[in-house]
């Protein structure tokens, strides 16, 4: 997996970004929300990124925070939600305000969004109501890029391992994870989820 990229804009053509890195030109597709932010082509940026292979493609997508990142990771988990619609979902709202509509349940905001129909915004909530963070919940998923770098990896480690965001926040939380390392702050979750 690449997990992110640090490089120079050498194009930026929505929804496409070509980063030079090390002289290596890597296409990346990105929501819009990166590119309401991008710096003039020539400027160094990073993004974090997120590989998706499939028989006939591999495709990088981008993303300017973690949260972001993991949001895309979860939408593309649910049936009928592929990564070009999940781009889409991230272009018009941010993962927060996205959130925001799947714990009001609310179908109409989720609806204004390109290629989202009836059918698809009442499936989103039903299946991520579960699994997104209530907002009373702290951390929220939304603000895992203001965490601190060991704590939000943790915490997308543990989601790629299988937990739901909430149960990975609860875990990192709950073991006062300031001054540790990444790796630390998985195996006390993990051991302690094990008890």
């Amino acid at each position: 997996m690449i997990g992110f990229l640090r490089g120079k804009i050498a194009l930026k053509v929505p929804p496409l970004i070509v980063l030079d890195v090390n002289g290596v030109g890597y296409e990346i597709e990105a929501p819009m929300t990166v590119f309401y932010d991008l710096p003039e082509i020539g400027a160094e940026i990073t993004l974090q990124t997120h590989l998706v292979v499939r028989e006939d493609a591999h495709s990088l997508f981008g993303f300017a925070t973690e949260a972001d990142k993991t949001m895309f990771k979860t939408l593309i988990k649910i049936s009928g939600v592929g990564a070009k619609l999940a781009l889409v979902i991230l272009s018009g709202q941010s993962a927060e305000q996205f959130q925001t509509c799947i714990q009001n349940n609310d179908i109409t905001a989720l609806v204004k969004l390109p290629g989202v129909g009836k059918k698809t915004a009442e499936r989103l909530v039903m299946e991520l109501r579960d699994k997104l963070p209530k907002s009373d919940d702290a951390p929220q998923l939304a603000n895992v890029g203001n965490l601190s770098n060991a704590r939000a990896e943790a915490i997308s480690a543990l989601c790629s391992l299988g937990y739901k965001p909430l149960d990975a926040s609860r875990m990192v939380s709950a073991i006062q994870p300031e001054g540790k390392t990444c790796e630390t702050i998985i195996r006390l979750a993990l051991q302690s989820a094990a008890k």
